[in-house]
């Protein structure tokens, strides 16, 4: 039996945790899908990198100088590396890779694809990978790309320091041709005044030459090598690939995280209650019982020794103890939506429970639409205790004159006032005499049970509201929503009445209802019965059966058209 109340206080974070995962638990067939889809991957990706070879080579770049020992040489300022990373990957690189290996033009795109260049962090170290299918290709391509590489930073560098050459000779050609001129006035000049100007101007196109000769004798002595190979490609001993059997552990770890994912995005998203809890939150009272499965529907109270048995007498001990409920036992047991068939074996298994008690219990049928009660249930007209009599009736009003007695084996009897149909249901259910036989609880041995219709498909469960001192739920977590369970509540508190709380049951995955009905054929006794009747027959005592043997399914059973 559940105890999960409203105010959750004391839990701690490990429970919180455990409780979570359980709910996760109820997608296995995500998570299984997840797995799956993980364990596919990596097969795949083993499978496919079990002929992948990759081979390496190192590059560290450096920057054309005169002079590598200087102490103010700054190579990292001089070298963009993310501009040199996409040289290596370009198609140039690529079209000169295929010159010294002998490919032709049309290999250059996968020559190009099979090669990977990264720096490491804080270098200016060039790694050149290349992956192939044949470990000795895969090398060989990987020192052909390198040198590919370092040939045409060569050649760019030296192409820059052409140019510059080119220019300042452009520069220096004029201006030595204007001092050859200008020596050639001089010596023709007097000493004087003119002379001494010659002079000055010979001098400072001597210092211009000089410098230009000087930038000039600089660039030609520049070391022009792009940079040194650290490390040359060998042929890889063993493929690139992680294994097939890592693959599959990989994938597999990988897969159960998206199966857990995509069940934490179908549980925020699931309107049904993940929880007891979340049955108490919306209903704002406890969880007083959660049935076994399969065992919604059966009545099993007095006929069973059962888990189902006991649960439904934990359930009726604890209504007994609530102090809403204790002084007058007053009772209303509604579903949310669908069948009745759960609500109406919760009410007869707690009329049950409540008789064995010793207390005088009366089952009311207030299902005027379908009434089914008196044919499903062991009943026999019998002399009826004041406390259950109502006073007379007009011809065809509910409830009649005739009450019924319910055998339920070693719990005793209970009277039942089964259901009719009627004209106007409304007028019925909210008639005087409706009301005067649910105030026959207030007798200090009496208690009242009545089941109702659906509440969210009729406002019978509504009109009774009122009259008794609270409402029980009867749902099943995996069909009911939240907001159904919300909407239920504020119906009841708005017509005036109480939620005691609710009872959870989970259906059985199979078809069929179980055996036979174990009280024989149902028959509609008559509804005039004399005033006297013979005590009925005792009965022997029930066998005993194990739970979950088959056994425990008992008074209800569908009902056929040809029982009728």
């Amino acid at each position: 039996m559940s105890d999960t109340h409203v105010p959750v206080r004391g839990e701690d974070e490990p429970e919180q945790l455990r409780e979570q995962f359980r709910q996760l638990l109820r997608y296995r067939w995500l998570i299984s899908g997840g797995v799956g889809v993980g364990l596919l991957a990596g097969a795949w990706l083993g499978i496919t990198g079990a002929d992948s070879y990759a081979a390496t080579t190192d590059i560290v770049l450096r920057a054309p100088t005169s002079d590598p020992f200087a102490p103010t040489l700054s190579s990292d300022k001089a070298i963009n590396m993310g501009s040199e990373r996409q040289t290596a990957l370009s198609r140039k690189v690529a079209e000169g890779a295929a010159k010294r290996l002998g490919i032709g033009a049309d290999e250059v795109d996968r020559l190009q694809h099979g090669l990977q260049v990264t720096n490491p962090p804080q270098t200016l170290v060039l790694h050149f990978t290349y992956t192939a299918s044949d470990p000795k290709e895969a090398a060989r391509r990987a020192n052909a790309l390198t040198q590919s590489y370092i040939d045409l930073r060569k050649e760019q560098w030296e192409a820059v320091r052409g140019s510059m050459l080119k220019s300042l000779q452009d520069q220096l050609n004029p201006v030595a041709k204007q001092n050859d001129e200008l020596a050639k006035q001089i010596k023709a000049l007097p000493d004087g005044s003119a002379a001494d100007s010659a002079y000055a101007v010979q001098a400072n196109l001597l210092n211009r030459i000089t410098d230009l000769r000087g930038k000039i004798t600089s660039l030609k002595a520049l070391d022009m090598t792009p940079g040194n190979v650290i490390r040359n490609a060998a042929v890889p001993p063993s493929s690139d690939g992680p294994g097939l059997p890592l693959s599959l552990g990989l994938g597999g770890l990988a897969g159960v995280g998206l199966g857990l994912l995509g069940a934490w995005v179908r549980l925020v998203f699931d309107p049904a209650p993940r929880s007891a809890g979340d049955v108490a939150r919306a209903v704002r009272g406890p969880v007083l019982g959660a049935l076994p499965r399969g065992s919604a529907g059966t009545v099993v109270v007095g006929h069973t020794d059962s888990r189902a048995a006991e649960e439904y007498r934990s359930i009726a001990f604890r209504l007994a103890y609530d102090e809403r409920f204790a002084d007058r036992r007053r009772l209303l047991v509604v579903a949310p939506r669908g069948s009745m068939e759960s609500s109406v074996a919760v009410a007869v298994n707690l009329a049950a429970s409540f008789a064995e008690t010793g207390k005088n219990v009366l089952l009311v049928e207030a299902d005027l639409r379908t009434p089914s009660l008196s044919e499903r249930l062991d009943v026999s007209a019998a002399f009826r205790p004041q406390w259950s009599r109502t006073s007379e009736h007009a011809e065809g009003e509910w409830p009649a004159r005739g009450q019924l007695v319910v055998d339920a084996g070693e719990s005793g009897s209970f009277g039942l006032v089964a259901g009719e149909r009627v004209r106007n249901v409304p007028r019925a259910l909210t008639s005087a005499r409706t009301t005067r036989l649910i105030a026959e609880a207030d007798d200090p041995d009496a208690t009242v049970v009545v089941v109702a219709p659906p509440v969210l498909a009729y406002a019978d469960a509504l009109a009774l509201v009122d009259r008794v001192d609270g409402v029980l739920i009867v749902c099943d977590p995996r069909t009911v929503h939240r907001a159904d369970l919300v909407r239920i509540r504020e119906l009841i508190v708005g017509a005036g009445g109480t939620v005691l709380g609710a009872v959870t049951h989970t259906e059985s995955k199979r078809g069929d209802a179980g055996p036979p009905a174990r009280h024989g054929n149902a028959r509609r006794p008559d509804r005039n019965p004399p005033a006297r009747t013979a005590p009925p027959t005792p009965r022997p005592e029930p066998e005993r059966h194990l739970d979950g043997d088959g056994s425990d399914t008992v008074a209800l059973r569908t009902l056929r058209s040809g029982d009728r």
